[in-house]
């Protein structure tokens, strides 16, 4: 039995307001369906995506396999049931009704599919085991197939998975891939700071690769968010670690790392061609951003534009004023889901934010959940600054994995409290 097993016995005791009880035999089926889905999170090259017809096979009959509501995660669902009203209310600004009903269904599908995994995790939280696997294999069969179409390692490869000459797996846009390859270097990183060499000798190829994905992508948010999710990790896992020997193992790790990270750098930008791409894609600013109309500069007149606008601009309505979209997650949630929509998106972003940060230095058997969801979770609040990240599906699952945690610390909390009569 593992550690997230046991936990489960102090959480079970804790009642949900609503529960169907489990169906006999179906707990390795909602695993199994776990796993699936999450092993198909990456493979959204086509529309709709396998993972949008698996998670609504999982909202339609989870309640076969031991639906369990608990009001700890309220916040989350009237959060995200305001921010869906908004965009409704926002509907009749859209240009193209048509273009703004799809738009705000994909908005409804992700809203609840991080309710049902904030459900279904809070119910068991050794559930998540499931989801790290799935998760892990379909960010190394992205990336390995967006390292073989930067290479061109076979025909038509290049074409298929690289998009103006950056690699993007089986995505649509780099700038996707290489974030969502962010929880599984982070969860491995951890491992390796953790655990024994021995243990990790796999997850450390696994690690190189993924790297190797990210820094292929060039995305500048995927490199900031990669080298600093790691920082974050060492950092929280060296402050929770009060061992004097285990320290000093840990500062030996991350400098072998830097080491390793410098001579590796070198090497790849040894290659001509990623060095040039590097070069250009390096500079924090580019043209596009610091023009007059470029991304920073329509972030305040798009933000003066909405004080006028209640309901929003509607879909498409920003980038029928300004020459293209918000790249702006937060200025998005005002000018398509109108005032009720937006203070309802930051609202939640930060009030998650608030509510996890004192989980992560709690010495839980899911601890490496909460430090690598809730890194990965804030690096993902911050680039949203920069880019519309409002339909990322895996930012609804580090969403729905927070407040999973959040109602099981929750759960315990009030067991340990008011224990049940012996």
């Amino acid at each position: 039995m593992t550690d997230l097993s046991r936990s489960h016995d102090v959480i079970g005791r804790t009642r949900p307001f609503w529960h169907v009880p489990l169906t006999i035999g179906t707990e390795t089926i909602a695993r199994a369906l776990l796993f699936l889905t999450a092993s198909v999170s990456a493979l959204v090259i086509i529309e709709p995506a396998p993972y949008d017809l698996l998670i609504a096979l999982l909202l339609v009959g989870w309640s076969f396999f031991g639906l369990e509501l608990r009001k700890d995660i309220l916040p989350l669902l009237i959060l995200l049931c305001f921010y869906i009203v908004g965009g409704i209310m926002a509907l009749p600004a859209a240009a193209d009704t048509k273009e703004a009903v799809i738009f705000y269904a994909v908005t409804i599908f992700l809203a609840f599919s991080s309710f049902l995994y904030a459900a279904t995790l809070s119910a068991k939280i050794e559930r998540i085991e499931a989801i790290e696997k799935g998760y892990m294999l379909a960010a190394l069969f992205a990336t390995l197939l967006a390292v073989a179409g930067y290479f061109n390692a076979f025909p038509g490869a290049y074409d298929q998975f690289t998009l103006y000459g950056r690699a993007k797996g089986t995505f649509k846009d780099p700038n996707v891939y290489g974030p969502f390859l962010l929880l599984p270097t982070l969860l491995i990183t951890y491992d390796i700071l953790t655990k024994p060499l021995k243990e990790n000798i796999l997850k450390a190829g696994i690690l190189l690769i993924l790297l190797l994905g990210a820094f292929l992508s060039f995305s500048r948010a995927a490199w900031g968010m990669t080298l600093g999710g790691a920082l974050m990790v060492f950092l929280l896992v060296f402050i929770n670690e009060r061992r004097s020997v285990p320290r000093l193992k840990l500062l030996g790790i991350l400098g072998l790392a830097g080491i390793g990270l410098v001579v590796a750098l070198l090497a790849i930008l040894s290659i001509e061609s990623i060095s040039e791409m590097f070069t250009l894609r390096a500079k924090l600013v580019q043209d596009y951003d610091g023009a007059r109309l470029g991304r920073f500069g329509r972030w305040g007149e798009g933000f003066t534009l909405v004080t006028e606008r209640p309901f929003g601009l509607g879909v498409g309505g920003f980038n029928s004023i300004f020459p293209e979209d918000e790249h702006n997650a937060y200025l998005k949630a005002f000018t398509t889901y109108g005032w009720l929509g937006g203070l309802s998106y930051v609202t939640l972003v930060f009030w998650t934010l608030i509510k996890a940060l004192p989980l992560v230095f709690k010495p839980r058997p899911w601890q490496k959940y909460i430090v690598c969801t809730y890194v990965a979770f804030l690096l993902h609040a911050c680039v949203s600054f920069i880019i519309d990240s409002d339909h990322w599906r895996h930012y609804f699952l580090l969403l729905g994995i927070l407040w999973a945690i959040i109602a099981a610390e929750s759960g315990i909390s009030r067991y340990r409290r008011f224990p049940p009569a012996q």
